[in-house]
């Protein structure tokens, strides 16, 4: 027999798109069946009319047969062979008449019968268990809704249970009747076949027992075929019952599972998380903007393909296209005083799509796979075992690293020059290094907050801050010219990311640099924060300055006498760090340590800052300056050329920035 179509039970709680859709084509299928059944039950209904009035017509015929005798005909004699034969032919009818009616009735019984019993059992259960269905579904949508406005903080815990639970009964009670819906409606691929055969099984039984008594009118085949198409329903009529009694264990075995599973957030304490994840797919609420400060959210389901993000609303065929993912950055976010909220940014920096998950676990692997494809890993052979590798390769930064203390004089030589000039009790700018590494919580406080970001990217400050001045706690001015640049000694202009900054204890030694990018990196590690801030870093005699490429703004401005310690990673020759000694109001120092990343070398930086040190020293000994200066090699031009080299842009070739000279 041919293969039936089934729902499947598994998906029944998950109540995807693509179950939805294949939910519709059943449904579609059942109404079908529905209109062709009422269309042949009027059929077989005129059938079984046809043969009854065929019994009254013979009836009545017997009877007008009969009634030839009882006619006063004017000439009616010789009528005698006639009469006698009309009462034979009277038996005959009458005879016939009881075939007919035998026949009606057998009709009625196994032709008609069966076709009603089949549209108004099982055709009106499948209809009622639509409707139980599409009610705990709108119940369960408005309880999902009630407990996505659950407030981010100091929500009521009474209230968060209520509503949980509310969750819970809502959506059992969708799986359940899910479940009882798909059981009819498989159940129903198999009694719409045994429908659609059992009435003509019996009308042709009804016709071959007529004519057999009649006449010997059809053939043992016929018998044979017959007997062939019943065992045919028979054996459809077992596997109902075997697949009936297999639906009721799987459903009794789906229904048996923990309450955590109709539970959002269940295991908000520890939850399993899966940060390997190369693709994903879920409900997501989703924000969208209806005015000017009004937004509305709306629950959607949400899955990966390749380097895109897709979006199937229920009953859609297919997905749409939302955001391509593709060197894309992704974060935690607040928004609206909501749970688990995280937005998708643009490689341009541009604000994207603000989303929702029910729970942290969901919140937290969403945020991971769509970090592990912004990196582009699908495209490789085996992108599973290269995310893998990428989020060890992350979470090892959490680990001491020890090769930080080892060649502490080769680390950065300009700043050892520096310790060895500078030295005296007078001078507290850079003290003499230690000679054993100190402890971390002697460097840094533990539980020290980190900050990732230094200010907002350039394309938000124009769009957020129009109009109006943004004020920055590193200082931020608006000035697009540097006067203090003009006069300085020394220029030179780097390319660099902001990674972190955090508060330090001391700066004696430059292992609290080396600490500040351990845990720097490792925080940016565990948290999923990909996203850097990129700046010019302007190195001149008097200062430090970070400026936005695309503004010219002057993001921070860092005195360079304030700078005590600054140091390049030994490994990563590209991370590089400076602690700044900041006066505060209370008469006391504060110490904190700026983490970057350059697309020069680290060492090119430290030798900057170094120099810039050295001017500021030897400014006052004009001899001194002028011996200083001419140690500096001259360009053709008249060009103070700094480490022989010029920093690189993005793409590794020489920026157009002149950072690498100096005027005198």
């Amino acid at each position: 027999m041919p293969a039936v179509d089934k729902l499947l039970l598994e998906e029944a709680l998950q109540d995807s798109p693509q179950t939805r859709s294949l939910l519709s084509v059943f449904e579609e299928d059942a109404g079908t069946l529905t209109d062709y059944t009422n269309q042949l039950l009027q059929a077989m209904q005129r059938v079984y009319g046809a043969q009854n009035e065929m019994c009254l017509a013979t009836q009545q015929l017997s009877k007008q047969l009969l009634g030839y005798e009882k006619q006063n005909f004017a000439l009616g004699k010789g009528d005698e062979e006639v009469i006698s034969t009309l009462h034979y032919f009277s038996k005959v009818v009458d005879e016939l008449n009881v075939l007919h009616t035998e026949l009606a009735k057998q009709l009625a019984d196994t032709m008609v019968l069966p076709i009603i019993q089949f549209r108004e059992k099982d055709l009106t259960e499948v209809s009622t268990l639509k409707d139980l269905f599409g009610l705990a579904s709108n119940e369960h949508d408005l309880s999902m809704a009630k407990y996505s406005r659950l407030p981010k903080k100091k929500e009521n815990e009474k209230v968060k249970t209520e509503v949980g639970k509310e969750v819970a009964a809502a959506r059992r009670k969708q799986h359940l009747s899910s479940l009882q819906y798909y059981c009819a409606l498989n159940a129903l691929q198999y009694r719409k076949q045994m429908a659609m055969m059992e009435p003509m099984i019996g009308f042709a039984h009804g016709q071959i027992n007529f004519f057999k008594k009649g006449a010997e009118m059809f053939s043992k085949r016929m018998d044979s075929f017959l007997s062939s198409v019943a065992d045919m329903v028979q054996s459809i009529q077992v596997e109902l019952e075997a697949e009936a009694e297999k639906m009721r264990v799987s459903q009794q075995e789906l229904l048996s599972v923990d309450e955590s599973v109709y539970t959002p957030d269940s295991d908000v304490a520890e939850p399993q998380i899966n940060r390997n994840l190369i693709q994903k797919a879920g409900y997501l609420n989703l924000r969208n903007k209806t005015g000017l400060v009004s937004t509305t959210w709306e629950r959607l389901y949400f899955f990966t393909q390749g380097g895109n993000l897709m979006c199937q609303p229920r009953g859609a065929v297919a997905g749409g296209l939302i955001q391509d993912l593709d060197n894309c950055s992704v974060m935690a976010v607040d928004c609206e005083d909501r749970r688990y909220c995280f937005q998708i940014t643009t490689p341009n920096g541009k604000s994207g799509i603000i989303l929702q998950a029910e729970s942290r676990k969901e919140n937290e692997e969403w945020i991971c796979a769509i970090n592990n494809i912004s990196r582009q890993i699908y495209l490789t052979d085996n992108p599973e075992a290269v995310a893998i590798k990428l989020n060890q390769t992350a979470l090892q930064a959490v680990t001491p690293i020890t090769s930080f203390g080892k060649k502490q004089e080769s680390s950065c030589p300009s700043q050892n020059l520096k310790n060895s000039e500078m030295e005296n009790e007078n001078d507290k700018i850079v003290p003499k290094a230690t000679a054993s590494i100190p402890e971390a919580e002697e460097l840094i406080a533990p539980g020290t907050p980190i900050q990732f970001d230094i200010v907002l990217p350039a394309t938000e400050f124009l769009d957020q801050n129009r109009g109006s001045r943004r004020t920055n706690p590193f200082g931020e001015t608006e000035d697009e010219s540097f006067p203090e640049a003009e006069d300085s000694l020394l220029q030179q202009m780097f390319i660099v990311r902001f990674l972190g900054s955090m508060a330090v204890k001391t700066d004696s030694t430059t292992e609290v640099i080396y600490e500040a990018m351990r845990q720097v990196l490792a925080a940016r590690a565990i948290h999923n924060i990909f996203r850097m801030t990129e700046s010019h870093l302007m190195v001149t005699s008097q200062s430090l300055r970070l400026i936005d490429p695309q503004t010219q703004v002057s993001r921070a401005n860092f005195e360079l006498t304030s700078v005590t310690q600054f140091a390049a990673h030994q490994e990563n020759k590209r991370l590089v760090g400076f602690v700044i000694r900041v006066p505060e109001s209370t008469g006391e120092e504060s110490l904190s340590t700026y983490i970057f990343e350059s697309n020069s070398e680290g060492e090119k930086i430290c030798y900057a800052i170094n120099l810039g040190k050295e001017i500021i020293e030897v400014q006052k000994d004009p001899e001194a300056l002028a011996q200083l200066m001419l140690s500096i090699p001259l360009t053709n031009d008249g060009k103070y050329v700094l480490l022989n080299d010029q920093p690189d842009d993005n793409d590794g070739n020489p920026s157009e920035h002149r950072g690498a000279e100096s005027e005198a």
